[in-house]
């Protein structure tokens, strides 16, 4: 695959300069390029956004680490890429350290304390779906900020340092591409509708390529985060303006709800493939412990036999996703709430328990699987950034607003956009989310709970080493596209390009569909539906994965994804 140049000048007369802390990095906001593939980089990170990877590269650059790196990028991207980058939302980071010191820390947003079970049910006993997923009362306790802040030890420059490129983005402003432009103008509608006070986001005349976006309101959040550090945003003014704003659209976010927030370490999901260790998140993520499913359902089969995007192939790796799915829905949730038999659904028996009755020639009905029986003893758009440095620091972060651009609602006088993330919580038992996922009791509403998630960052080691990081948006097609990724490179033997951007599939239990990318060929098509698969509507794509992996002698090799303005950048 030929690496894709992309180059986007802005139209002159709307620059007006940018700020010494990007010129002094060499990173121009007005002319900046896409680049798909790195190879031989000392350091690099991979982002949904070039101007994002751009700033992590030159952190490491710097002289900072692969941590530095990830919060520089993460804090450009709330700037640069408002689809998903967020300050307003939460996330999730795995991380092993240079002495192989592996850590998680959950900064997933929280249930405000006035939230209950039933705040979406309406008096004739029906689901408010526009309420959990549109405007203030979707809006979860944002987590971003505090996410930041404890992965900040492990750092190594100065917070400043890191923040300041982010303010210089947004005081100066950026040139947008083509893909952003499209994506604002579709959410025009939805920013007058949810919103209090117009956004800089609301343009009457429409968003064009190479059109220069500025925010001041968001450069004014950041400099307090600056000065004040994590209370620059969780106390005073900025969590005055949040809840002004919650409170104008009759949502429940409080200022002791903000205050009260916290970013929790919790220990890695960790497992065994072959003679690799995965390391992924625990809950409120399912992703950790599906992966682990699923990959522990394939490992005894001769998948490489098989062949990649083969009938058999695919058609196994859809049962197992069907599987692991209708545990998800039964089993998981936020495990300080609610008890997840996180080590019984993982064992050799029940892994082979849940695989007994599948059948290579035909498909399984989604209704006779259902959640396995222990055994006796979340919008898809997110983003996600992998980050590897020269010292052997490895970061994996997915962090998300749920649905793009969250709750369509920015905090007036801030610039952020808040999340719609209590969406992601089982409203009702049988009513599904924005992204057809079904939950019950386990991800039930509850005041202080953390939301059931699927972003899944990821880290593979080889012999304690950092070997693989990745990680993708998607929503509930996370975990699948990971399983995928990575039985392509370690079964497959495929490029980290065909890996990543081939033609990927998901099954996720119910709606009983198996949905398809397009690029698969009409023989397997059909051979699937003679098997029995409902096929969905082909979609355009699935989710975009950013792929670091080392080399044999030391040097890394990056990809993002061919799926959007994905970029790499390292030295």
């Amino acid at each position: 695959m030929k690496k894709q140049l992309v180059l986007l000048v802005a139209i002159l007369s709307g620059v007006t300069g940018f700020g010494q802390v990007l010129q002094n990095a060499g990173i121009n906001p007005f002319a900046y390029k896409i680049e798909k593939k790195l190879t031989g980089a000392k350091g690099a990170v991979a982002s949904a956004h070039p101007l994002a990877s751009l700033v992590g590269a030159a952190i490491l650059k710097q002289g900072g680490n692969a941590f530095d790196a990830a919060i520089a990028t993460q804090l450009a991207l709330a700037v640069v890429y408002p689809y998903a980058g967020n300050l307003g939302g939460g996330g999730f980071l795995i991380g092993q350290l240079s002495n192989g010191k592996q850590l998680a820390i959950d900064y997933r947003e929280k249930a405000p304390a006035a939230a209950h079970r039933d705040m979406f049910i309406e008096s004739d006993g029906k689901a408010n779906t526009e309420k959990s997923q549109y405007g203030h009362l979707s809006a979860g306790v944002p987590g971003t900020v505090a996410g930041l802040f404890a992965s900040y030890p492990y750092a190594k420059l100065s917070f400043d340092k890191l923040i300041d490129p982010a303010i210089d983005l947004a005081t100066n402003g950026f040139c947008i591409t083509a893909l952003e432009a499209r994506g604002l103008n579709a959410i025009q509608a939805d920013l007058k509708k949810y919103n209090t006070q117009t956004p800089v986001l609301l343009k009457e005349q429409g968003w064009k390529e190479g059109d220069t976006l500025r925010q001041p309101q968001l450069a004014a959040t950041l400099n307090r985060i600056k000065e004040k550090g994590k209370a620059g945003f969780y106390e005073g003014e900025t969590a005055q303006l949040i809840v002004d704003e919650i409170k104008r659209g009759n949502g429940i976010i409080s200022l002791e709800d903000l205050k009260n927030y916290e970013a929790v370490s919790r220990t890695p999901h960790r497992f065994t493939y072959k003679d690799l260790v995965i390391v992924s998140m625990p809950m409120p993520s399912s992703g950790g412990l599906l992966l682990n499913q699923m990959m522990k359902m394939v490992e005894d089969k001769n998948l490489r036999s098989m062949g990649f995007h083969s009938l058999a192939s695919v058609q196994l790796m859809t049962e197992v996703m069907r599987r692991a799915y209708a545990d998800r829905a039964e089993f998981m949730g936020d495990a300080d709430f609610y008890l997840v038999p996180t080590r019984e659904l993982v064992t050799p028996d029940y892994i082979k328990m849940r695989m007994k009755d599948y059948d290579p020639g035909k498909a399984t009905d989604s209704k006779q699987v259902g959640p396995g029986k222990l055994l006796p003893k979340e919008s898809e758009e997110t983003t996600h950034l992998s980050v590897l440095d020269q010292e052997g620091n490895a970061v994996a972060v997915t962090t998300t607003l749920n649905n793009s651009y969250g709750s369509r609602t920015v905090i007036g006088g801030a610039g952020f956009i808040i999340n719609d993330q209590m969406d992601d919580f089982s409203i009702r038992p049988g009513v599904p989310n924005m992204y057809g996922a079904l939950g019950g009791e386990a991800n039930a509403i509850q005041p202080g709970k953390r939301m059931l998630s699927s972003m899944t960052p990821t880290i593979v080691t080889k012999n304690g080493k950092p070997y693989i990081v990745l990680g993708t948006p998607g929503g509930t097609t996370i975990p699948n596209q990971l399983f995928q990724t990575l039985i392509n490179l370690l079964e497959f033997d495929l490029s980290i390009e065909d890996a990543v951007n081939k033609p990927k599939f998901h099954h996720q239990w119910l709606p009983d569909e198996l949905v398809l990318e397009k690029g698969f060929s009409e023989e397997i098509k059909m051979s699937l539906k003679s098997m029995g698969y409902q096929l969905a509507r082909e979609r355009n794509s699935i989710g975009r994965t950013e792929l670091i992996r080392v080399l044999p002698d030391g040097k890394l090799e990056v990809i993002a994804d061919r799926r959007g303005d994905d970029s790499v950048a390292g030295f």
